[in-house]
């Protein structure tokens, strides 16, 4: 019995001495380090608008001009001029890097042409300025000017679509939902017809139904930048009302104002 004690204490005094061992403990002090490294949170990145890269891109080419307005004007001029004057709006609220892409080339190569340029320039934002139409099937014919054209009174209001393939898809989706409030705020209504089947393939999952945030996941130019992008389709120049109001200088400053007042909010909240 008392050689059966004997072993017992032997085994106890063993586990003592290696529970206080200094390899065991020597283990234990990395594992509390790896512990504390993985629960400390990476502080978000500041925004500071003079160095944040925006780059406004210039929607179509002068090759491949995009949509026909209802009196025979390209999109690729209404998308020119919008961009220029947002660009100007934001480098006067202080963000100073912004830059004004205008892409040459036709059609799917130009699109691979601005994500490379983006992407090459490290932007933080990406903003497609375009101007909308309507399917060909909605299409109704008319005269202007001694030309015929055509045009669709049906539909009207601007859209913003976003892409859940970018890699800054909640940024993306922020700053979509920040300028739909100020354009919403402005006056402004979103087309809501991407919604409907009349839309076909252009129909589209909307996002946020109070300021008219679209998915759309197949734009090359949302999909492949780096950085967060968006695509403001402005207003509609198919439709012959819109179409003069989206001509008017008024117009054009208050969807520029909406822009860059969007663009302080996001940068602030970053």
């Amino acid at each position: 019995m008392s050689s059966a004690r004997g072993i017992v204490a032997a085994i106890v005094a063993s586990l003592v001495a290696l529970a206080l061992s200094p390899i065991e403990h020597g283990h234990a002090v990395p594992a509390r380090k790896v512990m504390k490294a993985r629960a400390r949170p990476t502080a978000p990145e500041k925004c500071e608008p003079r160095k944040f890269r925006i780059v406004v891109d210039v929607g179509h080419t002068s090759e491949s001009q995009g949509a026909t307005s209802a009196r025979n004007d390209p999109e690729f001029g209404f998308n020119l001029h919008l961009a220029k004057l947002i660009g100007e709006r934001l480098k006067a609220g202080g963000f100073a890097a912004t830059r004004v892409l205008v892409t040459e080339g036709k059609a799917r190569a130009s699109l691979l042409k601005r994500v490379g340029t983006a992407n090459d320039a490290h932007a933080d934002l990406f903003l497609s300025v375009h101007h909308d139409s309507v399917p060909d099937k909605m299409l109704e014919e008319w005269e202007f000017d001694g030309s015929k054209s055509f045009f669709s009174d049906r539909f009207g209001g601007h859209s913003l679509f976003v892409s859940e393939r970018n890699p800054r898809f909640g940024a993306s989706l922020a700053f979509a939902r920040l300028l739909g409030k100020e354009l919403k705020e402005h006056g402004l209504h979103y087309a809501s017809q991407y919604t409907l089947p009349v839309m076909g393939r252009y129909r589209r999952q909307l996002l946020d139904k109070d300021v008219g945030v679209y998915r759309y996941d197949g734009l090359v130019v949302l999909s492949q930048t780096r950085s967060a992008a968006v695509l403001l389709e402005a207003g509609s120049i198919i439709n012959r009302d819109e179409e003069m109001a989206m001509n008017s200088p008024e117009r054009q400053e208050l969807i520029a104002a909406a822009v860059a007042a969007a663009m302080r909010e996001f940068c602030d909240r970053r």
